[in-house]
């Protein structure tokens, strides 16, 4: 008698295909049940992992969770600026979303145990394993308990008949949902070796962009984006449009050298359009209306944030309280920002905002609203420690 039923988080690909066999032939499981969760992948790959899964599975589920995902995991990101070691975060906000559709199937299938195609080397299995153990079921990882190869993994698919999209020459994993793609695996594991540019889907190369700058302007509300050239639009369409525009431009490409959770480097690549667009602007008008002293303290929430996310640790109570902060911080991030997309690159044209802390009347060369003559008495004062030492220094020599 076998294991009963295990519920797998499937995409699709190489790794979460052979999964099904292999729950089976080497954990005894007698029904594998997947799930693939609609974070904003393109159709057809949503159409070709719900046909497979219906196909290899015992049962299936598709689960679209487009619009949770903006509004969870998102928005919050935007707010907080999310960004690790320079690059928007991406796969890592959509990784706890999936682990909790998972698990929540698991416990309607009745199922103790959930299964993942992550491998022991990336970050992924630790943002699925927090969720998963953290809702009471047990974990299955072949992939990195078996500790597979890219290639015996494709030799291993091809005797079970299963298509996948990766050969050998091009064993390129690949990740998307509507906010990041993210490429890895085969010679571009190699630092040195120059991405071809087949392996970018969203963005042009900068070069074969158009030769005339696009002139956008995003509206916020709360640190939320809502409008998009003055039309009020949700938040998955106002996203995937902007996917489009600034793909078109070239911008959204990083070629990096990452710090993994386990301390690993890695070389990965990403594609970004809209999240690159986005955080600029929002970045740009918290400037605008926060004081000097929430921008500096905000910067360290933001930093701490960016890392429970990317950790996967949104269960953490920690984030929830940042989350807290931040929130109380972006009821005056209301305004417009005007860009411009031109050859991958995203610039700021202007900005406005109801709640600016900006006035023309202090800052202008031509207002007489402050008396410059106040600033005397500060100017004596500013700096004396300094100044008091470099006075003392000299009289000692």
């Amino acid at each position: 008698m076998g294991k009963g039923t295990i519920v797998l988080a499937y995409s699709g690909g190489l790794d979460t295909s052979i999964c099904i066999p292999l729950l089976k032939e080497r954990y005894e499981y007698d029904r594998v049940v997947t799930v693939v969760v609609h974070v904003g992948q393109r159709d057809e790959e949503i159409e070709t992992a719900t046909a497979k899964g219906k196909r290899l599975a015992d049962k299936h589920y598709t689960i679209d969770a487009r619009e949770k995902f903006v509004r969870n995991h998102i928005f919050p990101a935007i707010k907080a600026n999310g960004s690790y070691e320079g690059y928007p975060l991406g796969t890592s906000l959509a990784r706890p979303l999936i682990a909790e559709e998972v698990v929540y199937i698991a416990k309607k299938e009745g199922a103790h145990a959930v299964a993942h195609g992550c491998t022991g080397k990336g970050n992924d299995q630790l943002r699925f394993d927090v969720i998963i153990r953290g809702a009471g079921l047990d974990v299955v990882a072949p992939i990195r308990e078996l500790n597979l190869t890219r290639e015996w993994e494709i030799g291993y698919a091809k005797e079970h008949t299963i298509e996948v999209p990766v050969k050998k020459d091009k064993p390129w994993s690949m990740d998307e949902n509507c906010w990041s793609r993210s490429i890895e695996g085969g010679r571009l594991e190699d630092p040195a070796f120059y991405p071809p540019e087949e392996i970018y889907v969203w963005t042009v190369s900068p070069i074969k962009a158009p030769n005339t700058p696009e002139r956008i302007s995003i509206g916020f509300l709360k640190g939320i984006p809502t409008t998009l050239n003055g039309k009020k639009m949700g938040g998955y369409n106002l996203i995937q449009k902007l996917n489009v525009l600034a793909g078109k431009h070239g911008i959204g490409r990083n070629d990096m050298i990452e710090d993994r959770i386990l301390g690993l480097k890695a070389r990965e690549i990403y594609e970004h359009p809209a999240a690159t667009v986005l955080l600029a602007a929002h970045r740009d008008l918290e400037a605008l209306v926060l004081s000097r002293q929430e921008l500096a303290f905000k910067r360290m929430v933001d930093d701490k944030w960016s890392e429970l996310a990317y950790m996967g640790l949104v269960d953490e109570p920690l984030y929830a309280g940042l989350n807290t902060f931040i929130n109380t911080t972006q009821e005056r991030v209301n305004g417009n920002v005007d860009l411009e997309l031109f050859k991958g690159c995203v610039r700021v044209l202007g900005r406005s905002s109801p709640d600016s802390l900006y006035s023309d009347d202090l800052v202008s060369f031509d207002s007489d609203a402050l008396d410059q003559c106040h600033a005397i008495g500060i100017s004596h004062y500013y700096g004396i420690q300094a100044r008091m030492l470099k006075q003392r220094s000299k009289k000692k020599r």
